[in-house]
């Protein structure tokens, strides 16, 4: 493949690094260091999105950094896959960090300096992540991210934050350090290198015994992607703020480990090697547990934030599972679907945190008639579920109509009935939310009253990220081009 060397993907990386000092030297001037931030966004998104015509064209953008060992360096390389990802990042950012000006400031949070800070090294890490070309660089931000994102699970330095918080490192660190990072020495004792190819490293070099078990390894040192067991991290750090929340489940943490065990499985194993071994059984079983599991849970969930947790949870293997499914319409759904969820979900949790901002309520039982006085948030709120159950004109639609194709062209018939079954449990804990509040009679002390909609820096967000589930239907380029430059890439088409 043609490659272009460039340092562009080192600058979006580095970008959001860079102006944490501005944000610390104008922490006692609000409006500058938000400032800073929406500039930090802009430009990284600008130096994300000027990669974009060099990919679609059919070319890779290189970068190398620092070479360590023979075959073990710290390198960037930009692809179709990393693009998809780091242009979802990159640009939800920008909507959060407005929508974080709302929150934070209706809520009048503590160490609002320190949050933006750790958010901009969240988005440096994730970026790291996307254009990682090696095992070692996917590995160190990572990890960065880990470190990045433990002062925003326990921001509220309560009793309960901080036990979500040692919660949050013992399942995220302790599987990378516990089964991650051995398993890439595994995978460079076998290969001599640690470079990410499309037809996968391992090709030749181990027995089907140790091929599985390095297999199970990455599936579960990368435990940001929530798989069971190694999920109840997930709903523990609903503690923090929304937008933390938000950022958790849409742009960063479970999207870098979901992601990342679609660029370990399809370039260290290669599909071509998984279809050999015949792996992809194992890794869709595992997913279709997650995914009905993880579904079952929401529904008895009060909590409107940890409804959403558990959902995010069975969402995430719906992506696992279209990579076990092993053939090019199966991946280029989990592909779409890391796109398509991003986009429903942070809706989602936006609408949970306005709802919270504007009346102090987090339990759905108490959001009955809440749709007369928050009637766009509940409205957005229905176009992100639209999206998450996968129903038309929402851009989650196409995501799931790709996996149900890919398992029929596959012959996996009980996995197209997980997915099916699954999407009827997503409509079961969102549609009667939407119900409860638009047409259940409100609690007689707050019969009559007028509008109470979230500040505009909440609503703004929330309403754009709403339109663009619903956009993503009609209008789904680049990320369909892009997924589908990927897929021809990862299988040879």
């Amino acid at each position: 493949m043609d490659t272009l060397t460039s340092l562009r993907p080192l600058l979006a990386v580095l970008v959001s690094l860079a102006v944490v000092p501005l944000l610390i030297w104008c922490r006692r001037h609000p409006n500058l260091r938000e400032a800073f931030t929406f500039l930090a966004a802009a430009a990284k998104l600008a130096l994300v999105a000027s990669l974009l015509p060099a990919v679609l064209s059919g070319r890779e953008v290189l970068c190398p950094v620092v070479q360590v060992l023979p075959g073990v360096a710290i390198a960037f390389r930009v692809d179709a896959l990393g693009l998809v990802f780091a242009l979802v990042a990159s640009s939800l950012w920008i909507v959060t960090s407005a929508y974080s000006i709302g929150y934070m400031r209706g809520l009048t949070e503590h160490a609002q300096t320190r949050y933006y800070c750790f958010f901009a090294l969240a988005l440096s890490a994730t970026i790291g992540v996307a254009f990682a070309a090696n095992l070692l660089t996917l590995y160190l931000f990572y990890e960065m991210l880990s470190l990045a994102t433990y002062p925003l699970v326990t921001h509220h330095q309560d009793r309960e934050a901080r036990s979500s918080g040692r919660k949050y490192l013992l399942y995220i660190v302790g599987s990378s350090i516990g089964l991650l990072l051995p398993a890439v020495l595994i995978t460079y004792y076998l290969a001599g290198t640690t470079e990410f190819a499309p037809a996968g490293i391992l090709a030749g070099k181990a027995p089907y015994w140790l091929v599985l078990a390095l297999m199970l390894m990455y599936l579960f040192g990368l435990a940001k992607a929530g798989v069971m067991p190694l999920h109840s991290w997930l709903p523990a750090a609903m503690v923090a703020p929304t937008p933390v929340s938000a950022l958790l489940h849409a742009v960063a943490v479970v999207k870098v480990g979901v992601f990342s065990i679609l660029r370990v499985m399809t370039g260290v194993f290669g599909m071509g090697l998984l279809r050999e071994m015949d792996l992809g059984l194992v890794l869709g079983y595992i997913a279709s547990v997650t995914v009905l599991g993880a579904s079952l849970v929401a529904l008895s969930q009060d909590e409107l934030k940890r409804r959403l947790a558990f959902s995010t949870i069975s969402q995430l293997s719906y992506i696992v599972l279209g990579l076990a499914l092993l053939v090019p319409l199966g991946l280029l759904g989990g592909t779409l679907h890391i796109v398509m969820h991003a986009l429903g979900k942070i809706t989602l949790f936006f609408c949970a945190g306005a709802i919270f901002v504007a009346t102090g309520k987090k339990y759905i039982s108490q959001m009955a008639g809440l749709g007369r006085r928050m009637p766009a948030t509940l409205t957005a709120f229905l176009a992100g579920s639209l999206s998450v159950i996968g129903l038309p004109p929402a851009g989650g639609f196409l995501s799931k109509w790709y996996l149900l194709l890919g398992t029929l062209d596959a012959h996996r018939v009980v996995f197209m009935v997980v997915l099916l079954f699954s999407s009827l449990l997503n409509a079961a804990y969102f549609l009667p939310i939407v119900y409860r509040g638009f047409f259940s009679a409100p609690p007689p002390d707050e019969a009559g009253q007028g509008l109470a909609e979230a500040p505009g820096w909440c609503l703004v967000p929330l309403l754009l990220t709403a339109a663009g589930s619903l956009a993503l239907f009609f209008f789904p380029e680049p990320f369909l081009g892009l997924a589908r430059l990927a897929v021809a890439r990862l299988t040879g088409g």
